[in-house]
């Protein structure tokens, strides 16, 4: 076992080229923020920080994967690995910073992820470029 959480959310966080610490800090001030936990009335109005949830953090680079061409996707976007790592160790700092837990994944490893979903929500973030 590498990284476990009890509830909270799981990011798979894909790195794109380009992509900086600066973006990693922003973007994990608004996943500490977003509001996806539902309040009593059934509503999505709180955040990981309202609910006092944990985040597992893995990074996923084949997020990234262009299938526009073909039937072999092309990752030629993501971030090299060499790249990528401090950003996601900065994501994660960041994260860490907005105090939010934060269990990690082993960066580029492969690995068995498991995931009780607990809800309806799946949602995916970043810019379009």
């Amino acid at each position: 076992m590498i990284g476990e959480i009890e509830g909270g959310l799981l990011v798979l966080l894909g790195i794109a080229e380009g992509d900086s610490s600066d973006d990693a800090a922003a973007l994990a001030g608004r996943i500490a923020r977003l509001r996806i936990f539902e309040n009593e009335e059934h509503r999505f109005d709180r955040s990981l920080l309202d609910v006092r949830g944990e985040a597992l953090v893995v990074s996923q680079f084949t997020l990234l994967a262009d299938t526009s061409k073909g039937n072999r996707p092309s990752f030629s976007g993501a971030s090299s690995p060499g790249e990528a790592e401090p950003i996601y160790e900065a994501f994660c700092a960041a994260l860490g910073s907005e105090g939010v837990p934060v269990a990690r994944g082993s960066f580029g490893a492969r690995m068995a992820v498991e995931l009780v979903n607990d809800g309806p929500v799946t949602i995916v973030l970043g810019e379009s470029r």
